[in-house]
């Protein structure tokens, strides 16, 4: 009888927690879920969501009037666009595969109402013609991320970089920086660089290409040739590279016309060519060998005096520098400089092309030097001024930081056995 008094007692004890256990929920507050607030798309300054987004690229046979006439835009309201914003931005040029954007209005037309040209990656063109008529030039944001890379020629550069999986227009960059100092067809295997360069990201995420190399060194035949990215208004473009000296690594001259120069017939006064029976035909000046419409460049700043085509000499162009020096670049598909032009060094002048006299595309180069026809590769060339002694102490304060940063840069082990035989054959890039 005890025990069924207790656990009686004890039934009704669980139950009465049980309640209070219950009462204690309804007293709980009830929370209330509230939904949660997308931010609107937005993108090139617009609210995406008020507009409908049609993307696409520049086609074969696509034009700005065809592809906004497409989309419900009349072809004098296209023809009032084009002329308004034509000091901004040439609507005839815009190029197949380039991507674009329309924004339409949101109701039974969907008439385009924004053209938005990507010119590259970094770059668009926005043309709003919603209500007034306008044109504008922007960018996206732009990352600049710093890299590293250390190499060891085995063959050639460009392939050294593959194999260092590194984006191989950082080798092109540092064949212009040192275009006046090292021969890189004829480079040689064991030779070896660090660089500290910059990559850039539109939106942190997409590779936007490579940006400055700040500092670097390369060592050719076991000398080392530094490189120091100097920025200053007072520079000629803004900014130069210096070496360790602050000596200019430029010189008055490039060693010739090509981004990359391959020599296939040289400066000899007593050259025999065979179609002429072996006799003695002079060849005054040196060729070098690339495909057709290969760029040509100015090899030193100046101004154009002849600019035509004529006889032997095919399209040619020919630059006075000063009152010392000329040069001429003979056989060109196309002449682009003009009479009067003033061009900058590594200006593009021409292209590579077989007029006139050539058994094949080259461009021959000829040097003048007082008048009279001279070898370029025998001459002792001047070099560019030094920096100047007041802006020393500048440069140093920014050389100084990448020495110790390029110091601290290892070259990776180099496992690869070496003919000997082998290491002075030019070497293609």
């Amino acid at each position: 009888m005890r025990i069924r008094t207790i656990l009686a007692i004890l039934v009704v004890a669980i139950s009465i927690s049980a309640c209070g256990d219950k009462e204690e929920e309804k007293k709980l507050p009830i929370q209330e879920l509230k939904p949660v607030e997308k931010s609107p798309l937005q993108a090139y300054g617009y609210i995406l969501d008020d507009y409908i987004v049609q993307r696409d690229t520049v086609k074969s046979g696509d034009s700005f009037g065809k592809i906004l006439f497409e989309s419900h835009v009349d072809y004098g309201t296209i023809q009032q666009i084009s002329d308004t914003i034509k000091e901004v931005f040439d609507t005839r040029r815009i190029q197949v595969g380039k991507p674009y954007v329309l924004l339409k209005s949101k109701d039974t037309t969907e008439t385009a109402q924004v053209f938005i040209y990507e010119k590259n990656k970094e770059d668009y063109v926005v043309v709003d013609f919603q209500d007034d008529i306008t044109a504008a030039e922007k960018s996206h944001p732009v990352t600049i991320v710093e890299r590293e890379v250390s190499g060891i020629i085995n063959s050639n550069l460009s392939s050294t970089f593959d194999e260092l999986d590194t984006n191989v227009l950082v080798a092109y960059k540092m064949a212009d920086i040192y275009a006046w100092t090292i021969d890189f067809f004829k480079l040689q295997a064991g030779d070896r660089f660090k660089v500290i360069y910059e990559e850039r990201y539109v939106n942190d995420s997409i590779a936007a290409g490579i940006g400055r190399i700040k500092a670097s060194v390369f060592e050719h035949k076991g000398r080392p040739v530094y490189a120091y990215l100097f920025e200053h208004d007072s520079l000629p473009g803004g900014s130069d590279y210096f070496d360790e000296k602050g000596d200019n690594l430029r010189r008055a001259f490039l060693k010739g016309p090509l981004k990359f120069n391959r020599v296939s017939s040289r400066y000899n006064l007593k050259r025999r060519i065979k179609y002429y029976g072996y006799k003695v035909r002079p060849h005054k000046g040196t060729d070098f060998a690339g495909a057709i419409g290969t760029p040509i460049l100015a090899t030193a700043d100046g101004t154009v005096t002849k600019s035509e085509r004529r006889g032997g000499n095919g399209n040619y162009v020919k630059i006075r520098h000063n009152g010392t020096y000329e040069t001429q670049y003979l056989h060109m598909q196309k002449r682009i400089a003009r009479v009067g032009d003033f061009v900058r060094q590594g200006e593009v002048i021409g292209t590579i092309g077989m007029t006139g006299n050539t058994g094949g595309p080259h461009v021959c180069y000829r040097f003048w030097k007082n008048g009279r026809q001279v070898d370029p590769f025998k001459e002792d060339l001047p070099a560019s001024e030094p920096l100047a002694e007041d802006l020393k102490p500048i440069y140093d304060s920014i050389m100084q930081p990448l020495e110790k940063q390029l110091e601290r840069i290892s070259f990776p082990e180099d496992d690869t056995d070496v003919d000997a035989s082998t290491t002075q054959q030019e070497q293609d890039l």
